[in-house]
C-alpha cells in the first residue's frame, strides 16, 4: 500500500516562497514518477509539476520559472520549491504517484 504525506503548506505573502515536501512509504520510490497537483476551491485538480524516475521534469505553464520539483530517492521524498508566489497559487497541493495514489493535501494560501 502506497502512502503519501505532504507537509509545508502555509500562509505567505505574494512574492514569497514555500517548499512543500512529500514523504512516500510502501513503495519502491526510486522507480516511480512523482507529481504535485493543486486544487483551488470550486476548481478541478490540475497538474503542477512531475518528475520521472530518471529525473525528467514537467511543469504547468503557469508555474514555469517559479516552481521547481525535485526528489531524494534515498529519503523517499519529493519536493516542490515555490518562488515568486502569487495569490492565484492559492490551493490545496497534493502529492501523487500514478495511477491513483494521493496524499491528504497541504494548504497553500498566498495573500495579496
Amino acid at each position: 500500500q502506497v502512502q503519501l504525506v505532504e507537509s509545508g503548506g502555509d500562509l505567505v505573502q505574494a512574492g514569497g516562497s514555500l517548499k512543500l515536501s512529500c514523504t512516500a512509504s510502501g513503495t519502491r520510490f526510486s522507480s516511480r514518477t512523482m507529481a504535485w497537483y493543486r486544487q483551488a476551491p470550486g476548481q478541478q485538480r490540475d497538474l503542477v509539476a512531475s518528475i520521472t524516475s530518471s529525473g525528467s521534469t514537467n511543469y504547468a505553464d503557469s508555474v514555469k520559472g517559479r516552481f521547481t520539483i525535485s526528489r531524494d530517492n534515498a529519503k523517499k521524498m519529493v519536493y516542490l520549491q515555490m518562488n515568486s508566489l502569487k495569490p492565484e497559487d492559492t490551493a490545496v497541493y497534493y502529492c501523487n504517484t500514478p495511477p491513483l495514489y494521493w496524499g491528504q493535501g497541504t494548504q497553500v494560501t498566498v495573500s495579496p
